[in-house]
């Protein structure tokens, strides 16, 4: 048995026993965000397109996730499905956009369309303004499991969060994702190489986005209720924290980087209130000036070093 599946199953113990020694909800927002995470991270870590405006994949799907399991009542799990199909039908809109530029030029067209739909949020009536979307009903799954009870939805949460992240897992390691490495690492040979560079990153981009939207709409099931913040660019700026922190372009990275964010900003409201933000930005200097590679990657040098020192 390899390292990494070793690895991989104590994962998948430590997550099924969590519950019983952590609040569900608390351990269930990790997942929502370290899933977000993982998702920013395909774009960014693997592929090297930096979206200043992820969050508005995030928020669309909590939105549409909500309104099909209030308003139009469909059941649980075709209601995470309209709130992802709605977030990847977005980004295949604004990645056909954004892909045109490359740079800080690409990251400006991301931030610029993020903030408009932001803004379509704002003023439309069936996301709620200001008040948001509250009362979302969280079903049952099958017309068996009741998911009002924080455990049943617990469990689920952690199936789909598994799901998702398999399914990273396998794009990272597979030929499409050999050439979106390539891509990031030297573009214009990739395209010397044939490939055709911009359906690859546009692929990339709506797959990123639909991962996203599936922790939006998840998180929509978890606190039954959906806002501005989701879609707004602050989140955007925190997934890019989460995975920085945790290491960029690393498997475990943003799972580690979220789960660091999440517990700080749960353990820090009630103490120091606006002051959070204030220490979020000082993890972030202090990451980005003393562990470029985050936790994940340093602590992965460390041990590569500790090996050929041997």
């Amino acid at each position: 048995m390899s390292r990494s599946t070793i690895g991989y199953l104590a994962l998948l113990a430590f997550g099924l026993a969590a519950p019983f020694f952590i609040y569900p909800v608390l351990v269930m927002k990790v997942l929502c965000f370290s899933l977000f995470a993982c998702a920013f991270n395909l774009l960014l870590g693997y592929t090297g397109l930096l979206s200043f405006g992820h969050a508005v994949f995030f928020g669309s799907a909590a939105y549409v996730a909500g309104h099909a399991l209030k308003v139009w009542q469909l059941p649980t799990l075709l209601g995470l499905l309209a709130g992802t199909g709605a977030a990847a039908a977005l980004g295949w809109v604004i990645g056909s956009l954004a892909i045109r530029r490359q740079g800080i030029y690409f990251a400006m067209i991301t931030l610029a369309l993020a903030q408009m739909v932001y803004f379509l949020f704002l003023q439309a009536p069936f996301t709620g303004g200001e008040d948001g979307l509250q009362g979302v009903p969280r079903g049952s799954l099958f017309g068996v499991l009741d998911l009002s009870d924080d455990m049943n939805l617990y469990y689920v949460v952690l199936a789909i969060f598994a799901a998702a992240f398999w399914l990273i897992q396998r794009t990272i390691h597979s030929p499409f994702g050999q050439i979106l490495k390539a891509i990031r690492e030297n573009e214009p040979r990739a395209v010397s190489l044939g490939y055709d560079v911009a359906k690859y990153k546009l692929l990339a981009f709506v797959l990123s986005a639909g991962l996203a939207g599936l922790a939006g709409a998840t998180k929509t099931l978890v606190f039954k209720f959906a806002t501005l913040t989701d879609a707004h660019w602050h989140t955007s700026g925190e997934v890019v924290l989460m995975t920085l922190v945790g290491g960029m372009g690393t498997v475990f990275g943003p799972l580690v980087g979220a789960t660091v964010i999440v517990t700080l900003q749960n353990e820090l409201a009630d103490k120091v209130g606006s002051l959070v933000t204030v220490i979020m930005g000082s993890i972030f200097v202090i990451c980005v000036l003393a562990f470029r590679r985050g936790i994940v990657g340093e602590s992965l040098a460390l041990y590569e070093r500790m090996i050929g020192r041997r």
